[in-house]
């Protein structure tokens, strides 16, 4: 399934949703969290972007040990460190980003209404702000060890 796309391997395509939305994500949940009068025009984005964000990682993530298995498994050397760097990458980018969109769905749900009082809302929002950093550090991390394992010479 994460083999190939219309005779291309899947990950180089795949990673770039994952590139693209995790930023995204992050960016529009920290603002979410941290500016109350952007909530209800940005409740929508951040909803979409932590259920598919996620889900979107987790597909590279998957291509991205098929296409070593496939192509790469006896990849030695520098090649081959270059590959198990990037690959290192894989599994905190992954966690990061499913625990920044859970983060981003439970500050949704405790900014609507006034079911909780401020010092939940103040703690998911602190949360969120230091997962999207972290999620950011990992997608940065993996596309460019990525990138460097593709084209160093």
């Amino acid at each position: 399934m994460f083999d190939e796309i219309l005779g291309l391997p899947a990950h180089p395509l795949i990673i770039h949703a994952t590139v693209v939305m995790t930023p995204l994500l992050a960016a529009l949940a920290a603002v979410y969290a941290l500016a109350p009068r952007t909530r209800a025009a940005l409740g929508w984005a951040v909803l979409g972007l932590a259920v598919i964000t996620p889900i979107a990682t987790l597909a590279a993530r998957q291509s991205g040990i098929s296409l070593k298995e496939n192509r790469f498994s006896s990849a030695q050397g520098e090649f081959g460190q270059r590959i198990a760097e990037h690959e290192a990458f894989g599994t905190p980018l992954t966690l990061a980003v499913a625990a920044l969109g859970l983060v981003s769905l439970g500050l949704i749900y405790v900014t609507r209404g006034e079911r909780f009082g401020g010092p939940v809302r103040t703690v998911v929002s602190a949360l969120t702000v230091i997962l999207a950093a972290v999620a950011v550090y990992y997608v940065i991390r993996a596309g460019h060890s990525g990138a460097a394992a593709v084209w160093t010479s």
